[in-house]
């Protein structure tokens, strides 16, 4: 703790004020755009939480998804942006619990293929080289892949790092369709969204987990949590969650919310 001086009247004509510095609790944010398009899309989202809460956050990701998938697996994040295949895992170990979700919004994985590319159906897929975040990206890599294979559709896959990666090797050309999620594909530049469309999406699943480290006291998340729910009631700060294309707002969040997804029976990162 760091103690500061202040001088002020007083009978003695001094008085001392001990300000104790500000705990930063770190947010980690899944890597599915670069780091810096999530700087900039979750900093002021993290500056208004702690406003209001009185909690500071501090942004935080990871290179790439496997790697944040270890920082998680070693609780290095206080407070946590996850999918919902990651959150059935670290639930189990190291054992966040959920705070939050989006409201009345499911997510949906999707494959995309080139706006002039010929392949109208997921059977013309077969022996075609396809893009994918990374092996356990639940929505964008784990649900087509198993469409795909239930479908006995061979394909050549390709784990390329982030969403905006999958769809920037499409638009080049360089992969025939390739996974991601309506709201990075609503969030990826517009110059490479034009180039673009959707060829197939998969039923709705409970979204993406904001969830807390188990270290963090009850009074904490609880603070935080109060915040991100009253963002939809603030019209500045609901128009920040709509830069991340949370719609509807955030609702408080369980942890058996996530069932439909651990019923898929997925078991991709062993915890």
């Amino acid at each position: 703790i760091i103690f500061y001086w202040r001088g002020c009247s007083s009978w003695s004509g001094i008085c001392i004020s001990a300000i104790a510095a500000e705990k930063t609790y770190s947010f980690g944010v899944v890597p599915q755009q670069s780091a810096k398009k999530l700087a900039k899309l979750w900093t002021p989202v993290l500056k208004h939480i702690g406003q209001q809460s009185g909690i500071k956050l501090q942004f935080k990701t990871a290179k790439n998804i496997p790697e944040f998938e270890k920082r998680l697996a070693n609780g290095e994040y206080d407070f946590s942006y996850m999918n919902p295949y990651h959150f059935t895992v670290f639930n189990r170990n190291p054992g966040y619990n959920a705070i939050a979700r989006r409201k009345d919004q499911p997510i949906r994985g999707i494959l995309v293929v080139k706006k002039d590319s010929t392949v109208s159906s997921v059977s013309e897929l077969s022996d075609k080289k396809l893009a994918f975040p990374s092996p356990a990206a639940f929505a964008a890599s784990v649900l087509p892949r198993a469409m795909l294979n239930q479908k006995d559709i061979s394909f050549e896959k390709k784990y390329v790092s982030s969403h905006d990666s999958v769809y920037l090797n499409i638009a080049k050309g360089l992969f025939t369709a390739g996974g991601g999620v309506m709201r990075t594909f609503n969030n990826t530049s517009p110059r490479v969204k034009k180039q673009l469309k959707v060829l197939w999406k998969s039923p709705g699943y409970t979204p993406h987990a904001i969830a807390a480290h188990p270290r963090i006291p009850d009074h904490i998340a609880k603070q935080v949590q109060e915040a991100m729910i009253a963002m939809s009631d603030d019209a500045k700060a609901d128009k920040l969650l709509k830069k991340l294309k949370i719609k509807k707002g955030l609702i408080i969040a369980e942890n058996k919310d996530w069932d439909d997804v651990r019923g898929l029976g997925i078991e991709l990162l062993q915890q």
